[in-house]
């Protein structure tokens, strides 16, 4: 059962009570961060991509990911970062340990290693989209059900969207109220060039009829993220990619 814990908001006082959000691990089951009852609630005045994630162990399987750090707004207009029980259990950014890490890696690869079916993988369990931080953890979730391990933050920021990276991919994950146009689709493309690895979109609102065409004769799958998180292949590589994982690419 999720944790709850009494939210009091410094700017106005008013109280709040907050239960932890649970998402889906790559095995099925619910994971949600353990909460700090004892710990001081801070208003988030900027966004640094580093506070926003927390390090939290599956105690189904075992496997550690990043997932966002809990947060609450205010009906005064302040979003407040809930603090988080970092090191306990092996869980926080700060608290895992290499033995941990290693443990996960090795039950993850097992679990996504080449050969296995789509008919293996668990049922994709959406977040609900409202804000492009959810269209992140959308897409970051269904590159871990894919297959691909080790997800986080690319290192070379993409001209405009959020760039994520796993082993031998690149992804972008374009939360703008307007079709994908053609540059970004060949920027993604150039990168994952220069990168070596296979790259995909994910796209909030859908993508232009020239971006679609040249993404089609370049192979790159294309996504488009529903209000509910889950993402629809919308060209015969996403299909493909949907329908086989990660096993059929190429190395």
């Amino acid at each position: 059962m999720a944790e709850s814990v009494p939210v009091r908001c410094p700017s106005c006082r008013r109280e709040h009570r907050f239960t932890a959000p649970s998402y889906p691990c790559v095995c099925g089951a619910p994971v949600a961060p353990r909460l700090d009852p004892d710990g001081t609630v801070t208003p988030v005045s900027h966004r640094v991509w580093q506070d926003d994630w927390v390090t939290v162990r599956c105690e189904h399987c075992g496997r550690s990911g990043e997932w966002p750090r809990p947060e609450v707004g205010c009906p005064c207009g302040t979003v407040l970062r809930v603090p988080v029980a970092e090191g306990r259990d092996g869980t926080g950014r700060n608290g895992s340990t290499d033995q941990d890490t290693t443990a996960a890696e090795r039950t993850s690869d097992c679990a996504d290693a080449p050969g296995g079916h789509a008919a293996d993988r668990p049922p994709f369990r959406s977040v609900t989209i409202r804000t492009a931080l959810d269209a992140v953890t959308a897409a970051a979730l269904y590159l871990r059900r894919l297959g691909y391990r080790r997800v986080r933050r690319a290192d070379q920021r993409p001209p405009s969207g959020i760039g994520l990276a796993a082993r031998g991919v690149v992804a972008l994950v374009d939360p703008a109220a307007r079709p994908a146009p053609l540059r970004d689709v060949e920027c993604l493309w150039l990168t994952a060039m220069t990168e070596s690895a296979d790259c995909l979109y994910f796209s909030l609102a859908g993508y232009a009829d020239d971006a679609r065409a040249r993404a089609e004769a370049l192979g790159i799958p294309l996504f488009l993220l529903d209000p509910t998180g889950t993402p629809r292949p919308v060209n015969a590589p996403a299909g493909t990619l949907d329908a086989t994982g990660t096993e059929n690419r190429a190395p």
